[in-house]
C-alpha cells in the first residue's frame, strides 16, 4: 500500500467510524480532519466533497456487508444457522450505529442513499429470497410460505428501526431492536422441525453471550 492509498483510508475510516457513531449530518469535515491530525485541505485532495466522501464510505459499508452475506450463506449448516450467523454479524454492526444515518442519508445525501436503496432493494431482497427458499427445501420453514411477499417484508421491517418516530418512542439500543425483529422473522419462518432446531441455536447463543459478558 502507498503512502497515498494508506492517507485516503484512513480518512475514510476516520470518517465512518465518526458516521456511525454520530449520524452523516452532525460530522463535519474538520472534525474528521480533526481526528486524523490533518488538515481539511488534504481531506480535498481525495475528496471534491462531503457528499463524495459520504458515497465512499457507504459503497464500502455496502461490499463488506455483501460479502459478509455470502460467507454466511457457504458456511452455514443450514437456513436457520444462516440467519443465526447474520444476526451476530448485525448485531456486531448495529451496536456502533447511530439510527439517524438512514435518514440523514435519504434528506441530505441522495447519491449515496441510491446506492443503498439499490443494494437493499436488489441484494438483501436476494438473498433473504434466497434463504427463503433453501429453508423450505430443507423442511425447516413452512412450505406455504409466500416467499416475495414474506422477503420484501423483511426487507422493509429491517429498515423500521431507522425511522425517526420508531426510534425516539422504543428506548432500546439498535443492536436489541434489530435481534428482536430478526427473531420475529425466523420463528415466523420456521417448522416444527425448524423450530427445534431454530431453539437449540437460541440457547447456545445465549449462553455464548453470558460467557463473554461474563469475561
Amino acid at each position: 500500500m502507498t503512502e497515498i492509498t494508506a492517507i485516503a483510508e484512513r480518512i475514510k475510516q476516520k470518517a465512518h467510524d465518526l458516521f456511525m457513531q454520530y449520524g452523516l449530518r452532525s460530522v463535519s469535515m474538520d472534525d474528521i480532519a480533526n481526528g486524523l491530525g490533518i488538515s481539511k485541505k488534504t481531506i480535498y485532495q481525495f475528496y471534491a466533497d462531503k457528499d463524495a466522501l459520504v458515497e465512499d464510505v457507504i459503497e464500502t459499508v455496502i461490499g463488506h456487508n455483501q460479502e459478509c452475506c455470502e460467507q454466511d450463506s457457504l458456511t452455514s449448516e443450514n437456513a436457520v444457522h444462516e440467519i443465526f450467523l447474520a444476526m451476530d454479524y448485525m448485531m456486531e454492526v448495529f451496536r456502533s450505529m447511530n439510527p439517524s444515518l438512514v435518514f440523514d442519508m435519504q434528506k441530505y445525501y441522495p447519491a449515496a442513499f441510491q446506492k443503498f436503496s439499490e443494494h437493499k432493494n436488489k441484494y438483501l431482497y436476494g438473498i433473504i429470497r434466497k434463504n427463503i427458499q433453501r429453508g423450505i427445501k430443507e423442511e425447516l420453514y413452512r412450505p406455504e410460505l409466500k416467499i416475495d411477499v414474506i422477503a420484501r417484508f423483511r426487507v422493509e421491517s429491517m429498515m423500521l428501526p431507522f425511522n425517526p418516530e420508531f426510534h425516539t418512542k422504543v428506548k432500546q439500543n439498535l443492536a436489541y431492536i434489530e435481534e428482536e425483529l430478526m427473531l420475529f422473522f425466523l420463528f415466523g419462518l420456521v417448522s416444527p422441525r425448524g423450530y427445534k432446531l431454530a431453539v437449540k441455536y437460541q440457547q447456545g447463543r445465549s449462553k455464548m453471550i453470558k460467557i463473554e459478558d461474563e469475561k
